[in-house]
């Protein structure tokens, strides 16, 4: 995966890299970037259709830093098993996302260093009791050995699976305010979606234009299954809010605009690159 990044655009990579990789692999592992709800989405209901791609499974990464965020633990490093309990309820919107694209799902745990056994106990019991599969993958620190339980467990999904097609959220026909609303309500959770009166001038514009028929790629914050960073976990029927529907016609992409999001990714004001070259104080 080499970008551009799922929150402004579709997350993932080519069509011909995912196809070159088919041809020269048993398996093929192709990334989606950010949470389920933008590159998982986009994925799925773009570029597979594009590529006529059809994946076997989805792996679902959690980690349960981002559990206890949502769950609303001021302390990340902290043991908090309450807060990654009320966490639990952002995970199960995204498996069951993913899961009503009518695909085989598997939940990774993703370690870190700060998780205690406690919370990793307790998430494994959560999956169970879910009936959701699921393997505790531990590769930041113990290297390819720690990806080892992942890589059984997604074999194992896959040699008892049956082949699916695709259920995607929206139908190429249906109208772009359809395709916007369909996302938003069965993917983002919504409510309902608001639209500026710049955003409808440009709807009524593109379908008479006849770009019904467009992929829509909606940019969204990454930090919230709405389009507010600050609304975690899972918002009850909160508005998605479109403030313009951007035009990439070579892509045949209607991109939404929604709540603050910017289009250009930020980057740090000292970039990583010097501090690769710092040794020794050098």
């Amino acid at each position: 995966h080499g970008g551009p990044f799922a929150n402004i655009a579709h997350g993932c990579n080519s069509v011909i890299a995912t196809k070159t990789a088919l041809s020269l692999a048993d398996y093929v592992v192709t990334e989606a970037g950010f949470g389920s709800d933008l590159g998982a989405e986009k994925f799925l209901d773009i570029k597979c259709r594009v590529g006529d791609l059809n994946p076997d499974a989805i792996v679902v990464v959690a980690t349960i830093r981002a559990l206890k965020n949502h769950g609303g633990a001021e302390d990340l490093v902290k043991e908090d098993i309450e807060a990654l309990k009320r966490g639990f309820s952002n995970l199960k919107v995204h498996v069951e996302n993913m899961k009503n694209f009518n695909k085989d799902v598997v939940i990774a745990i993703n370690h870190f260093e700060s998780d205690t056994p406690n919370e990793i106990e307790t998430l494994k019991a959560w999956c169970k009791e879910n009936s959701y599969p699921f393997a505790f993958t531990d590769g930041f620190i113990k290297g390819q050995e720690g990806c080892i339980e992942l890589a059984r467990k997604v074999l194992s999904v896959l040699e008892n699976s049956k082949e699916t097609k695709l259920n995607f959220t929206y139908n190429m026909n249906d109208s772009i305010k359809t395709k916007i609303e369909k996302i938003a309500k069965n993917i983002y959770r919504a409510g309902s979606v608001e639209y500026s009166e710049l955003a409808e001038e440009q709807i009524k514009e593109y379908e008479k234009r006849g770009y019904n028929d467009f992929y829509v790629c909606i940019a969204k914050t990454p930090q919230s299954l709405s389009d507010n960073a600050k609304l975690m976990n899972v918002p009850e029927n909160h508005t998605l809010h479109v403030k313009r529907i951007n035009l990439s016609t070579g892509a045949r992409f209607l991109v939404p605009i929604t709540g603050s999001i910017l289009t250009m990714p930020g980057l740090p004001k000292v970039p990583a690159a010097v501090k690769m070259e710092e040794s020794d104080g050098d």
